[in-house]
């Protein structure tokens, strides 16, 4: 594996550039087939290469699913809880939405604007407006322009499955549900408007109540 990423990095590849064959690779390091074979498949597992039958590997983009099953094989092993998740995402998700309302396209304000109206709409069907929610932070995480911050935002979605029902659950009433939906709209308003202050206000308490919610409900 080093010596692929040795080469991707020494000759400048980028995402969708080729590698080598794996016979040409194996006689340039000297090795066998098998161990180069190997290699390309750890390093496709990791989605930094992509790999198919019949073709040369090329670079990949590294995608947030990886980091996602990282992220909940921590938490099944007890290695972090959920509340330290949400205490990440609440710091990195003050960021994002103050970057979104800076650098957000009108095409992407108007998305963030559609999936919080998609929760207003889709209210009596929980597991929708959980979806709309997930592809909800997602967007503003891709429109801060920063592909860090878009990868990591990106990889809470397997936790937020677990978590998110439950936080539902346990607001209680249709009236504190709907305040939740009322943040998200209220988010998705300050980035159309270009306004970082009253977005990252809303979104530090858009996090502050669901890890209220989420601890009401025994979740530490």
């Amino acid at each position: 594996m080093t010596a692929v990423k040795t080469h991707i990095r020494d000759n400048g590849l980028q995402v969708g550039d080729w590698l080598p064959s794996e016979g040409a690779f194996a006689e340039t390091l000297g090795v066998s087939r098998s161990i180069v074979r190997e290699a390309y498949r750890s390093l496709a597992a990791l989605t930094l290469i992509d790999i198919g039958n019949g073709r040369r590997p090329r670079v990949a983009a590294p995608k947030a699913d990886v980091l996602a099953l990282v992220t909940d094989h921590a938490v099944h092993t007890d290695q972090v809880t959920i509340q330290q998740i949400f205490d990440v995402r609440r710091t990195i998700e003050s960021r994002t939405v103050v970057l979104a309302a800076m650098r957000r396209t009108d095409k992407e304000a108007a998305e963030i604007i559609a999936l919080a109206e998609a929760m207003r709409r889709d209210f009596e069907e929980p597991a929708r407006v959980m979806e709309h929610d997930i592809a909800f932070h997602e967007a503003i995480g891709t429109a801060s322009r920063n592909p860090m911050f878009a990868l990591i935002v990106g990889s809470f979605h397997v936790v937020t499955r677990h978590t998110w029902p439950i936080g539902w659950a346990s607001r209680g009433s249709n009236e504190t549900r709907q305040e939740s939906i009322e943040g998200h709209v209220t988010i998705a308003q300050a980035i159309a408007n270009g306004d970082p202050t009253k977005g990252e206000q809303a979104m530090v308490e858009h996090f502050d109540l669901t890890v209220k919610a989420l601890l009401a409900a025994g979740v530490y």
